[in-house]
């Protein structure tokens, strides 16, 4: 009889869930294996009270809601402890609950869905029991799954839609660039356009910072709520997807925030700031923030300081973004091996290189690699990502700074950069 039981109440997951007809049909069904009584709970929110939705084997409807009234105590603390539960027999099942009535609780992974209630001429064996509790159990699990597959779609479709803001904005970015490129070639032509040329770049500037980057800090923002707030119940798939979305916002945003700041150098617009620099900790600051362009590349870090370093004044800000700039473009062009940095103090200035095992430089490519958006071949963008301004930034930073960077590289066998900016030394 058991088997036949099992047999009988085995799930196959419908195409949506019809959670009033399943618990009809299997109510009646364990009402004749255990040959009395059962009532059949459900709530009709999280937390909403566990609510009669149908009984088999009573006398009349009168005589369920009676006897659900009657459990309504009993019920809340099946649902509190998420533990099967046996009372004394109620008046209102007459003979067929003579036994008793056992709570068996409907519990899923996050919360109790809902209950049976069984009554039964006697004490219930302890077989039956195990399938009644396996029966819940296979009930939450399909609430489980259908609540789940609810979130995950509605996950998909904001991971849909933050793509399509995101692909927008990019085009966007694309199209103001094309304009305004194409406007300062004809400026080197002829000074004659360079009122409206310079009014383009400002209503370009103004557009990138308030419509571009305000919208990308909300997507990003949001991606990262999603991971850490739900990220238990998120699909492998969607968590990969999410990351992949939140990496390339990432990036996107970085590429603006370097074109914003190339356009106030170039503008006369970003002051310099003097403060106390401890330098070993803004190696430390770079190195965390260049983590995720290493990604799982077997590539280390390592670092020298040549003593005594001490602590020196200078702007923070600037020399801690241009060794990041550099240690991220290592990191792209270095898939395996190791990346150095080695830092000193000489003839007031100091002095920091960053080499490589990387791909490498060839010669005629070196003299040109300061340049705004250039790439060493046409399929650089594609293969190693980035849009070629952070060189070009770090250049002008440096110049801001009165300092200057040199480069030495060989095809195959890696790049050092070695870039020098004065210093007051702290003693």
């Amino acid at each position: 009889m058991v088997t036949a039981a099992m047999d009988g109440a085995a799930l196959v997951a419908p195409a949506r869930l019809d959670l009033p007809t399943l618990l009809r049909t299997t109510a009646g069904r364990l009402a004749t294996i255990a040959d009395g009584a059962v009532l059949a709970f459900a709530r009709d929110g999280e937390a909403a009270p566990l609510r009669l939705r149908t009984a088999a084997g009573v006398a009349s409807p009168e005589v369920a809601r009676s006897a659900a009234s009657a459990l309504a105590e009993a019920l809340e603390n099946v649902a509190a402890c998420r533990e099967t539960q046996r009372v004394a027999p109620l008046a209102a099942f007459g003979t067929r609950g003579a036994g008793g009535v056992t709570l068996v609780a409907i519990a899923g992974a996050e919360r109790v869905h809902g209950a049976f209630a069984v009554a039964t001429p006697v004490p219930l064996a302890a077989s039956a029991l195990e399938l009644f509790e396996l029966t819940a159990e296979a009930i939450a699990a399909r609430v489980d799954q259908f609540e789940n597959a609810i979130e995950n779609e509605a996950l998909r479709s904001r991971l849909a839609e933050i793509d399509r803001v995101a692909d927008e904005k990019n085009d966007e970015v694309l199209k103001l660039s094309e304009a305004l490129f194409a406007q300062d070639i004809e400026l080197l032509r002829s000074h004659e356009r360079l009122g409206q040329v310079e009014k383009l770049k400002n209503d370009f500037i103004e557009k990138m910072s308030r419509e571009l980057r305000t919208p990308l800090n909300g997507i990003i923002e949001s991606i990262i709520a999603v991971l850490a707030g739900e990220n238990d119940v998120l699909s492998e798939t969607a968590q990969q997807c999410l990351r992949r979305a939140l990496d390339d916002g990432t990036a996107f945003l970085r590429t603006l925030q370097n074109i914003l700041d190339l356009w106030r150098i170039k503008q006369g617009e970003m002051p310099v700031e003097v403060q106390d620099v401890n330098f070993r900790e803004v190696v430390e600051e770079a190195i965390f923030s260049v983590q995720d362009t290493i990604g799982n590349n077997p590539v280390t870090i390592e670092k020298y300081f040549v003593e005594p370093l001490p602590k020196i004044r200078t702007d923070l800000a600037k020399v801690n973004q241009i060794l990041f700039l550099l240690l991220d473009n290592s990191a792209k062009f270095t898939r395996e091996g190791r990346i150095e940095i080695t830092a000193r103090i000489a003839g007031g200035a100091l002095v920091c290189e960053v080499r490589d095992s990387g791909i490498g430089i060839c010669p005629d490519d070196q003299q040109f690699i300061f340049d705004e958006f250039y790439q060493v071949d046409e399929l650089a963008s594609t293969k190693y990502r980035g849009s070629g301004l952070g060189l070009a930034l770090v250049r002008d930073l440096l110049r801001l700074l009165d300092g200057g960077i040199t480069v030495s590289s060989e095809v195959g066998g890696g790049t050092s950069f070695t870039f020098r900016v004065p210093v007051q030394v702290l003693g």
